[in-house]
């Protein structure tokens, strides 16, 4: 019975989680007319590709959506590189401070987003940065509190017998990192670069801050813009956001095996 019980909350709880995304994805399928006319769990009978195509061509969301490609994936890339080389250093080596400047890192993640955005903002426009891919991509490129927590976490379940045995055979730091810990740190590596990818695609109050042109605005601004201030055409935001979300789902179940299996090696479920 307890089994019972316990798998009934999940599945309510997997319900409720799934419901929003199911719902976008049925709608954006509907008729125009349909979206605010019948109920949202009502299948879109006639299916309609006008929403998505309307969408894609007089909106030009495929450009968006590439700006947002380009933005999630250079921000993955360099968290993953940086990360993973500052969680090395703060998980596998020693060296005066280092676990004061740690937590003194990671007490960063308290700071709300919103205090740093005005500093954040007038540095980018120093640097002439304003309206660019690098205004978009420099502030987290080079790794988060959250990330090279995650990664550390990781690297101090190795053994280090392993790490000691290559140092033996004449490895250094570099080639222990590269060649020793990180094939073992694949699924966690996996985990942040998802993880940062899904984050980073969702993004909007940065976006909206740093770009102020078609040129670089990613695929949030691109759904917002499509909400006026007097009416909205719902059909073609469920169209847009349901094109939004494609990737993202993709994204998720190629790599939720790495995951599921790098949440549990590390304790953090």
């Amino acid at each position: 019975m307890k089994k019972i019980a316990l798998y009934l909350v999940l599945l309510a709880g997997a319900v409720v989680s799934v419901a929003p995304y199911l719902m976008t994805l049925n709608s954006a399928f509907k008729q125009p007319a349909q979206v605010l006319t019948t109920p949202a769990w009502d299948p879109a009978l006639p299916v309609t590709l006008e929403n998505i195509a309307q969408v894609w061509t007089e909106y030009d969301m495929a450009h968006f959506l590439m700006n947002s490609l380009i933005y999630a994936g250079l921000v993955t890339l360099g968290q993953v590189v940086f990360s993973t080389m500052a969680a090395y250093a703060f998980g596998r080596m020693s060296f005066p401070g280092r676990d004061v400047l740690f937590w003194g890192y990671l007490a960063t993640m308290m700071v709300p987003q919103i205090v740093t955005l005005v500093p954040l903002f007038l540095i980018m426009r120093e640097f002439g940065l304003i309206d660019s891919y690098l205004g978009l991509i420099l502030p987290t490129a080079f790794g988060t509190p959250y990330g090279i927590f995650l990664v550390r976490q990781y690297f101090r379940t190795i053994p280090k017998d392993v790490e000691l045995a290559a140092r033996i055979d004449g490895a250094g730091t570099w080639t222990v990192l590269t060649r020793v810990v990180l094939p073992l740190s694949r699924p966690i590596l996996a985990t942040l670069a998802t993880i940062t990818f899904i984050t980073t695609w969702n993004t909007l109050l940065w976006p909206l801050i740093i770009t102020n042109s078609d040129a670089t605005r990613v695929v949030t601004l691109g759904i917002s813009a499509l909400k006026g201030q007097y009416s909205s055409q719902y059909h073609l935001i469920l169209a847009a956001a349901a094109l939004a979300l494609l990737p993202l789902i993709a994204i998720f179940l190629l790599f939720q095996r790495h995951i599921v299996r790098s949440i549990a090696l590390t304790g953090l479920k």
